[in-house]
């Protein structure tokens, strides 16, 4: 099947052209069934393909690019997907619906108001406009509870180096932004043993509770 538009050789029933990314299938007007960019009638019904019609598919060549695909086709198919190995890996990765500052300023009033401290903010993106590089919002919001805290830091030094929590603000390339931060049973069931403290499962179910709760308060 040739591409109307770089004319690249494509196989039979193609949908998409192999060279430039462009639409090879029209839509019959009567029936709607999908046909190739090459038909004239329709096989489903017999109606005429009109020029028009087939001309349609490829007046903006540029909203079908390679590209355009990835970022219409793919990355929502994909971004689950990375999503998940995130949260196999011990990271809890929220979507929000409001921006990167209003959602930084919702988590750090949710942590306040469980009666947690917010110690600082690490803005990774100030920093490289300081060195003249870009970089899209990625802000760490470090957080904690000296109650809780304090007494497994004197029993193991190294946990200082962990220790406190600390969650990440960051945009993606459309747009989008999220809330990351580590899950409790990733903290207490691997951070913890590495610095050679134990846990008990209400403390892992509470620490769960209290991220899920925050995140949920800042990212809807």
């Amino acid at each position: 099947m040739e591409c109307p538009r770089c004319q690249h050789e494509n196989p039979a029933q193609s949908n998409f052209c192999l060279g430039c990314g462009a639409c090879l299938a029209v839509a019959c007007a009567s029936c709607g069934a999908d046909l190739p960019a090459e038909s004239r009638f329709c096989n489903k019904c017999g109606t005429a393909v009109m020029a028009e019609e087939l001309q349609s598919r490829f007046k903006s060549p540029e909203s079908y690019t390679p590209k355009h695909l990835a970022e219409k086709i793919l990355m929502p198919l994909l971004v689950p997907h990375a999503a998940e190995a995130a949260d196999a890996a011990g990271l809890i990765t929220k979507p929000s619906q409001h921006s990167v500052q209003e959602t930084i300023a919702r988590f750090e009033a949710a942590v306040r108001a469980k009666g947690w401290v917010v110690f600082t903010e690490l803005d990774h993106a100030a920093a490289a406009a300081k060195v003249g590089l870009e970089l899209l919002p990625r802000t760490v919001i470090v957080f904690g509870n000296p109650k809780l805290g304090t007494a497994p830091m004197q029993k193991a030094a190294t946990l200082a180096i962990d220790n406190p929590l600390k969650a990440l603000v960051w945009q993606d390339d459309q747009g989008k932004v999220w809330l990351t931060y580590n899950s409790g049973e990733y903290h207490l069931g691997y951070i913890y043993p590495r610095h050679g403290l134990t846990s008990n499962p209400e403390n892992r179910k509470n620490l769960e509770q209290f991220l899920d709760g925050v995140g949920n308060e800042a990212t809807r």
